[in-house]
Protein backbone atom coordinates (compact mmCIF):
# COMPACT_ATOMS: atom_id res chain seq x y z
CA UNK A 1 0.00 0.00 0.00
CA UNK A 2 1.45 3.51 -0.80
CA UNK A 3 2.15 6.33 1.99
CA UNK A 4 -0.25 8.33 -0.43
CA UNK A 5 -3.52 9.26 0.23
CA UNK A 6 -6.39 6.98 -1.86
CA UNK A 7 -7.14 8.51 -4.95
CA UNK A 8 -10.76 10.16 -6.09
CA UNK A 9 -11.45 7.16 -8.42
CA UNK A 10 -10.03 3.84 -9.35
CA UNK A 11 -10.03 2.93 -13.19
CA UNK A 12 -9.52 -0.92 -13.44
CA UNK A 13 -7.69 -1.86 -16.74
CA UNK A 14 -6.77 -5.20 -15.20
CA UNK A 15 -6.27 -7.26 -18.49
CA UNK A 16 -6.47 -4.80 -21.21
CA UNK A 17 -2.97 -4.04 -23.42
CA UNK A 18 -1.53 -1.63 -24.57
CA UNK A 19 -3.11 1.24 -25.71
CA UNK A 20 -6.20 0.83 -23.67
CA UNK A 21 -5.22 1.99 -20.89
CA UNK A 22 -4.07 5.12 -21.84
CA UNK A 23 -7.28 5.32 -24.26
CA UNK A 24 -9.52 4.64 -20.92
CA UNK A 25 -7.49 7.43 -18.78
CA UNK A 26 -7.64 9.78 -21.83
CA UNK A 27 -11.58 9.79 -21.97
CA UNK A 28 -11.97 9.12 -18.18
CA UNK A 29 -9.71 12.23 -17.06
CA UNK A 30 -12.01 15.24 -18.29
CA UNK A 31 -14.99 13.73 -16.85
CA UNK A 32 -13.25 14.66 -13.27
CA UNK A 33 -12.66 17.61 -11.76
CA UNK A 34 -9.36 19.66 -11.93
CA UNK A 35 -7.12 18.10 -9.09
CA UNK A 36 -9.22 15.12 -8.86
CA UNK A 37 -6.55 12.01 -8.66
CA UNK A 38 -7.04 8.73 -10.24
CA UNK A 39 -5.73 5.23 -10.13
CA UNK A 40 -5.14 3.34 -13.18
CA UNK A 41 -4.57 -0.29 -12.47
CA UNK A 42 -2.88 -2.20 -15.29
CA UNK A 43 -1.31 -4.72 -15.09
CA UNK A 44 0.17 -5.01 -18.90
CA UNK A 45 4.08 -3.76 -18.45
CA UNK A 46 3.62 -1.18 -20.76
CA UNK A 47 1.45 1.25 -18.42
CA UNK A 48 4.61 2.03 -16.18
CA UNK A 49 6.41 3.59 -19.37
CA UNK A 50 2.83 4.45 -21.36
CA UNK A 51 1.11 6.44 -18.61
CA UNK A 52 4.09 8.73 -17.29
CA UNK A 53 4.70 9.28 -20.80
CA UNK A 54 0.97 10.11 -21.60
CA UNK A 55 1.39 12.16 -18.58
CA UNK A 56 3.87 14.49 -19.91
CA UNK A 57 2.80 14.94 -23.14
CA UNK A 58 -0.94 15.61 -22.33
CA UNK A 59 0.46 18.14 -19.30
CA UNK A 60 -0.91 16.13 -16.63
CA UNK A 61 0.56 15.05 -13.02
CA UNK A 62 2.14 11.49 -13.21
CA UNK A 63 2.05 11.29 -8.81
CA UNK A 64 3.48 7.86 -9.44
CA UNK A 65 2.84 4.28 -8.43
CA UNK A 66 1.14 2.36 -6.19
CA UNK A 67 -0.70 -0.88 -5.50
CA UNK A 68 -4.40 -1.78 -5.04
CA UNK A 69 -5.07 -4.94 -3.64
CA UNK A 70 -1.86 -6.25 -5.18
CA UNK A 71 -2.11 -4.75 -8.22
CA UNK A 72 -0.22 -2.43 -10.06
CA UNK A 73 -1.61 0.85 -10.37
CA UNK A 74 -0.59 4.77 -11.62
CA UNK A 75 -1.95 7.70 -9.90
CA UNK A 76 -2.54 10.55 -12.00
CA UNK A 77 -4.13 14.10 -10.74
CA UNK A 78 -5.85 16.23 -13.52
CA UNK A 79 -4.17 19.61 -13.50
CA UNK A 80 -6.14 21.14 -16.30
Amino acid sequence: MSARSEPDEVLDCRGQRCPLPVINLARRLPELAVGAVVRVLADDPAAAVDIPAWCRMRGQEFVGAATTDGAPGYDVRRTR
